[in-house]
């Protein structure tokens, strides 16, 4: 294995990993399945951004201070957790602009 391809499954799994957990909380909304424990909406929305923020962070970290072999994964974490945020910006800006347009009449 070269290290191109070793840099790019470092690549794929740091993104993997973001999203299969933003992907999981998606689904585990859908479904309610943590209402046993007494999660509702918000809950789900605070993990959903909390995961996304936080790869974001920990991908510009990684990229920035880890060793060599690593900094791809960084790559990875960056890219979802930056897409994650995008999907919650994208979100906030429609619930934003559904209740400027309300009309209840």
């Amino acid at each position: 294995m070269t290290e191109l391809d070793r840099a790019r499954l470092a690549a794929t799994a740091g993104f993997a990993t973001t999203t299969v957990l933003l992907a999981l909380t998606a689904a585990a909304y859908l479904n309610d399945s943590l209402e046993a424990f007494g999660w509702q909406g918000g809950e789900y929305a605070y993990a959903f951004v909390l995961i996304a923020l936080g790869s974001a962070l920990a991908g510009g970290v990684v990229k920035a201070l880890a060793p060599r072999p690593w900094r791809p994964a960084g790559s990875g974490l960056l890219v979802a957790g930056g897409a994650g945020v995008a999907v919650v910006v994208l979100l906030v800006a429609l619930f934003v602009w559904a209740v400027a347009n309300w009309n209840p009449a």
